[in-house]
């Protein structure tokens, strides 16, 4: 995993700088993510069945749109049968990020869209609770109804309000104090 990593990394800055290196992050996260919701997907890029050759052709073509060293390395490990190793060659990936660029990316997923002042808070407190550079990636979800959830490296913090309300009904199902409610 390190070497696929160190790979990506390398390729990516020297392409790039630092917005090529986020920039693969970003769509390593995604690729990622359709992998773990798309089961035919995964099992393909790495079904014996298909030759070493077919399995690289698929992923050259359903991750096309991603940057070239990623698209490379997602080929290479279809081709080896090593696909589901991409969420620890992740996990390198930012391992890098943090030793060769000192930064980490941390996920906000919010309710409504940060303003500058949030923004500016809750980076201030990641680079003070991480001791290092930080880089927000953002998104909104209307479905947490409020609050905010955090994540980075393997880390999540979910203070939403969603996720409240279920602990609140989780409580309230399991809770008896000996008396009829």
């Amino acid at each position: 995993m390190a070497v696929y990593a160190a790979v990506l990394f390398d390729g990516a800055f020297e392409a790039g700088g630092q917005e090529a290196v986020l920039e693969v992050r970003d769509q390593m996260v995604r690729v990622a993510g359709a992998m773990r919701t798309n089961m035919e997907l995964s099992v393909a890029l790495s079904d014996p069945g298909y030759t070493p050759e077919q399995r690289g052709e698929l992923a050259r073509n359903v991750f096309a749109g991603c940057n070239p060293v990623l698209l490379d390395v997602l080929a290479v490990l279809a081709e080896r049968g090593d696909a589901a190793l991409l969420p620890r060659v992740l996990e390198n990936y930012a391992e890098q990020l943090q030793s060769k660029l000192n930064l980490c990316v941390v996920d906000v997923t919010t309710a409504v869209p940060l303003d500058d002042a949030l923004r500016r808070i809750i980076t201030e407190k990641a680079e003070a609770d991480l001791d290092t550079n930080v880089v927000l990636r953002e998104s909104v979800d209307k479905s947490i109804l409020g609050g905010i959830i955090m994540s980075t490296n393997g880390k999540r913090i979910d203070a939403s309000v969603a996720s409240q309300l279920d602990h609140a009904r989780n409580v309230l199902k399991t809770t008896t104090d000996g008396g009829e409610c």
